[in-house]
């Protein structure tokens, strides 16, 4: 019998300047003796919105430890596109001190730990997958997968500083829909194709149909302004509820995290 226990935690981030976050912690409780992998979850810019829980709660039902954290509560911002940071940059420090933090849990195997993100938290995690990102990982052990859920696609390999042309060499999940106003109906198609050969290797991509921009977000549905949508002509975003969609790519997570996580 596996029970879960859950946990509100804080621990240092080395972002500029120095903070606490602050996050989600749950662990299993379990008969069998052992630790687990764990994922660190990582918001989009509304902040922590259910998203991440509606996905922990999958992985946890796998064994699969789960911290997801809060980047704009230590920042003293409000959430939305108006008020995040001017870039996913900024927080990448917090993704990998959570990192630091679940390793250090008992119940948590170290070698064994993956990044998930929505949006924003989704641009992170394809970030943490670079090996220029490793200087803000102190060389520690990279993330060993890495699962971004509509992590803006047009962007890679145009935006300066948002590259995966070298990359750590876990491998990479990408689930994004055909109707997300950031992009193209086919956008993650083009990012896959904008890949050099030994990049292109590591990535999966899986394009949800009918499914927009936070398809998984469990609310009524909103209407958002951001300036990186429509291919950064900046404009608005319908966000939509697909249930369809969000139940394919939580199986689609939690069965690449049980592959790229195991023993």
């Amino acid at each position: 019998m596996t029970t879960i226990r859950s946990s509100y935690v804080a621990f240092p981030t080395a972002a500029e300047p120095a903070l606490t976050v602050a996050g989600k912690l749950n662990t299993m409780l379990s008969d069998a003796s052992g630790a687990t992998p764990g994922v660190v979850i990582c918001h989009g810019s509304d902040g922590v919105d259910g998203r991440g829980e509606f996905h922990a709660a999958a992985l946890n039902a796998a064994g699969i430890a789960t911290l997801e954290i809060d980047m704009w509560a230590a920042r003293g911002t409000a959430r939305g596109a108006a008020a995040r940071p001017r870039s996913p940059v900024e927080t990448l420090p917090d993704a990998f001190a959570a990192k630091r933090f679940l390793a250090a849990q008992p119940e948590v195997d170290a070698a064994r730990i993956g990044i998930m993100g929505f949006s924003w938290g989704g641009v992170v995690t394809l970030l943490a997958a670079t090996a220029a990102a490793q200087a803000l990982n102190d060389q520690a052990p990279a993330f060993r997968g890495h699962v971004a859920l509509y992590p803006v696609c047009w962007a890679y390999e145009v935006v300066p500083g948002l590259s995966l042309a070298d990359l750590t060499g876990a491998p990479v999940l990408i689930q994004a829909g055909d109707a997300d106003s950031y992009d193209d109906p086919d956008g993650l198609d083009q990012l896959l194709a904008r890949l050099p050969p030994q990049s292109r290797a590591r990535v999966r991509g899986v394009t949800h149909p009918g499914a927009g921009h936070g398809f998984d977000r469990d609310l009524p549905e909103q209407t958002i302004v951001d300036p990186f949508a429509h291919k950064g002509r900046g404009g608005p975003v319908r966000m939509a509820f697909h249930p369809e969609a969000a139940r394919a790519a939580r199986t689609l997570g939690v069965d690449f995290f049980r592959e790229a996580l195991a023993g």
